[in-house]
């Protein structure tokens, strides 16, 4: 059974109409137009669709049985023509977040929460993990992008980093709260949390210890920077963090001072190489971008690669 889109239209404009003639002007074609695609569609059902009384064309019982499959398909037709719209429009889609533990409960929410407002179309998923495991998700093209930290290279990912800004992280009211700048060297008889010591970045901080004749004090190791600010803001120790971790906590028992010399953060923001372009997420990514701008240090390295 082959039949075409305008057919279906001619046969469902004859039925409402009960007129060929009336029909070809709904539809904007000439009468002999119009007869032919209902000849054509007849053919092609090899069914009686009308009979005529009082020269009115009316549907037969297998006609009305069409008729309700007809409108099915119209409808169909009508739902797609919406959902492109809205995808051209961004407001429907699914975009798939994979992202630092850090940034799903901190930065995140909030700034999704805005994107989404005028999006009633889109859903959502943010998945939290390690980075070893945003890669793997990136690479195997599950999610649309992965916000992590240092990323290297891989020929399945391209990445956009980001410097962020680095902070010294005090209890408040610390006698260095008020300094302009936090050195290595007014650090040396605190007791400091850091990042794993296989980190990037922990390298680049004990290289400022190291540069400027200090001894860092270690006492605490952990994963996130956002364990480090808890930690202070139960008045215990001092760490040095990226700025947009810290910001996250700034009035709940904290004192933010910057820290030199500037050892800045590096943030990786990762797309898969061979995956759609989806414009949702390039949306997405293009506002988280623009939340990143105060953090950014100045000035600001160049990107690796633009997403």
């Amino acid at each position: 059974m082959k039949f075409s889109l305008r057919q279906l239209e001619a046969f469902q404009a004859v039925a409402r109409t009960g007129s060929v003639t009336r029909a070809a002007e709904s539809l904007g074609i000439s009468q002999p137009a119009a007869s032919r695609l209902l000849s054509d569609f007849s053919k092609s059902v090899a069914v009686d669709l009308f009979t005529r009384k009082d020269g009115i064309l009316i549907p037969t019982s297998e006609a009305r049985y069409l008729l309700s499959e007809v409108g099915r398909v119209f409808d169909s037709l009508h739902h797609l023509e919406e959902l492109n719209r809205d995808l051209t429009e961004r407001t429907a889609g699914h975009l798939r977040i994979a992202c630092l533990p850090g940034f799903a409960t901190a930065l995140l929410p909030k700034l999704l929460a805005g994107f989404l407002e005028h999006r009633p179309g889109v859903r959502l998923t943010l998945e939290p993990d390690r980075p070893e495991r945003i890669l793997e998700w990136i690479i195997g093209e599950q999610y649309d992008c992965g916000i992590t930290d240092e990323f290297a290279t891989h020929p399945a990912v391209e990445s956009m980093d980001v410097p962020i800004r680095t902070v010294c992280v005090l209890p408040e009211g610390d006698p260095l709260a008020n300094r302009d700048a936090v050195t290595p060297l007014d650090l040396a008889d605190r007791k400091l949390i850091h990042t794993r010591r296989d980190s990037p970045f922990f390298r680049k901080l004990l290289r400022a210890f190291s540069e400027t004749g200090v001894e860092m004090n270690s006492w605490i190791e952990v994963r996130q920077f956002s364990t480090a600010c808890i930690i202070v803001s139960q008045g215990q120790g001092a760490t040095v963090v990226s700025a947009l971790d810290a910001e996250q906590y700034r009035g709940q028992g904290i004192a933010i001072v910057p820290f030199e010399p500037e050892i800045n953060h590096r943030l990786s923001i990762l797309r898969p190489v061979s995956g759609s372009r989806s414009l949702l997420a390039l949306d997405f990514l293009e506002a988280f971008a623009e939340s990143l701008k105060p953090f950014r240090a100045e000035p600001a390295e160049a990107d690796t690669q633009s997403i």
